[in-house]
């Protein structure tokens, strides 16, 4: 007899494309479905969202309508939900589903992890507070970074950790999938469309893993369009464009450098409220043909291989998932010291970190990166093997693995 898959409910209230939501569909990908099913319930729906993804990662998606405050209301339609459905585990992600998790769990016995991506003191006060609040009311939270941590223990309401409370407390830091995010080069397109090819002939398709590394014709023409000429030098960044990021910082770090290394490029991915802001700053800056930014990509590893440094100006982070994906396809960082960045970048090994409010030293770590060939070399060999030793998407997933067994075994 086959052993009964143990049922895991992933709950978020959006679906767009961040950190925190990409991670529920990548680590699926990697989790052994012979043993583990996995749902996701979501209540805010945005027009570019990943639903797609989830699906083609085997997760089976389900939409109650609701705003943030709204998910109050939604506490008996979510508890039914589970009945119904069987669940063995909540997992939850991000305050507002971690508060409405609780809120369920209140009264029905099924255990609860909430992962947490950023650090308390980032959150509005209404999320902080029911955050607080209701904190301890979970089995496990489990947080990106160190610094996630910490911050956890000095913001939870009383001692989280008091002997013979329910929660515990563990580090489960990101990981990417290093096998997909891989540097993009010719021989390694020809060889992804020969195995696809073959495949076809064969009756069978690639696996999901292998061919989200082929661009699609949307990212294909955008990266013509982009018109960089061959050999230039480009400093990129993957983000939502939201106030944490100082984007406004990015562009003026990025325009310091092109005083003194005029034909340098510079790549923006993603979308956001900051958006317009943006645009304006650049094109008042009379450099905008040195500057592209592309939208939300579904195929990110095409620009990410046509970075030569990642750079990031944010103030405040988790641990960056699009920054693990840059290093896994050999692009160097150069960062302020946010959050979990500094417990996966080693300054002056896989490339240069500053204090936050220090942020104009970006530009002179840039500017040595983008001199020194041998130097970038040697960053862009190390970013990618100090992803594959310590952040892998697959000892990410054995861990995780290994809090679902626990939880269901009553820690």
């Amino acid at each position: 007899m086959s052993e009964k898959r143990i049922k895991v409910l992933h709950l978020i209230k959006s679906l767009g494309r961040g950190g925190a939501e990409k991670l529920i569909p990548e680590t699926a990908l990697i989790h052994d479905q012979r043993k583990f099913e996995f749902h996701c319930l979501y209540f805010y729906f945005q027009k570019n969202n990943i639903i797609d993804e989830l699906e083609a990662a085997g997760i089976t998606v389900h939409l109650i309508p609701s705003s943030n405050l709204g998910l109050f209301l939604q506490v008996q339609k979510v508890r039914k939900f589970i009945k119904e459905n069987g669940f063995d585990i909540i997992h939850a992600h991000l305050p507002w589903a971690g508060i409405l998790a609780r809120f369920v769990g209140g009264k029905f016995p099924i255990p609860i992890v909430y992962t947490e991506h950023n650090t308390w003191e980032r959150y509005n006060k209404v999320s902080y507070w029911g955050n607080r609040i209701t904190f301890k009311q979970q089995d496990v939270a489990v947080a990106v970074s160190n610094e996630v941590a910490l911050s956890m223990q000095l913001n939870s309401f009383f001692d989280p950790y008091q002997r013979g409370g329910r929660l515990k407390i563990k580090v489960v830091q990101n990981g990417v999938n290093t096998e997909e995010f891989r540097k993009e080069t010719e021989d390694r397109r020809q060889m992804l469309r020969l195995r696809s090819a073959q495949a076809t002939e064969d009756g069978r398709g690639m696996s999901d893993a292998s061919t989200s590394c082929l661009p699609d014709r949307q990212a294909l023409s955008m990266t013509v369009a982009l018109n960089i000429p061959e050999g230039v030098a480009v400093i990129g960044k993957v983000a939502v464009f939201r106030s944490q990021k100082r984007l406004w910082l990015w562009v003026e770090v990025a325009l310091r450098i092109l005083e003194k290394q005029p034909e340098v490029h510079f790549l923006l991915v993603g979308d956001g409220d900051w958006r317009g802001r943006i645009e304006k700053q650049i094109n008042e800056s009379g450099k905008a043909q040195n500057f592209h930014l592309v939208g939300v990509q579904k195929h990110v590893i095409p620009y990410l291989s046509r970075m030569d440094i990642y750079l990031s100006s944010s103030e405040f982070e988790g641990l960056p998932i699009a920054m693990l994906e840059a290093m896994s396809c050999e692009v160097p960082v150069v960062a302020t010291r946010a959050g979990g960045i500094g417990e996966v970048i080693q300054h002056g090994v896989q490339g240069f970190l500053t204090e936050v409010e220090n942020w104009e030293a970006l530009e002179s770590y840039c500017i040595q990166l983008l001199e020194d060939r041998e130097l970038h070399k040697k960053m862009a060999l190390a970013a990618r093997e100090r992803v594959i030793e310590k952040f892998s998407m697959k000892r990410m997933v054995g861990e995780l693995e290994v809090i679902y067994r626990e939880v269901l075994e009553g820690l």
